[in-house]
């Protein structure tokens, strides 16, 4: 009788996923930062006085015991330089 032979060949394939977790850190850092951005452009200066309901009215008085401060010199207006 003839003996029978069997070969069996078992072939295992492994891939290196790693490659974009750096990609992915990265992406991650971006959302996170256009997430800040987005709130402080959307919310705000929260301690603000017209965040906190105030600073609605501005009242400036400015008072001189002296005379007025002398004129600089202005530019010359177009018409009388020689313009239309």
């Amino acid at each position: 009788m003839s003996d029978a032979t069997h070969n069996n060949t078992t072939t295992t394939t492994t891939r290196d996923n790693g490659g974009n977790s750096g990609l992915a850190f990265i992406v991650g850092i971006l959302v996170v930062v256009v997430a800040v951005l987005a709130y402080v452009v959307f919310a705000g200066d929260i301690g603000s006085p017209a965040a906190d309901g105030g600073g609605a009215d501005l009242n400036i008085t400015v008072q001189s015991d002296g005379d007025a401060a002398p004129a600089a010199d202005a530019a010359p207006d177009a018409k009388s330089a020689g313009g239309d």
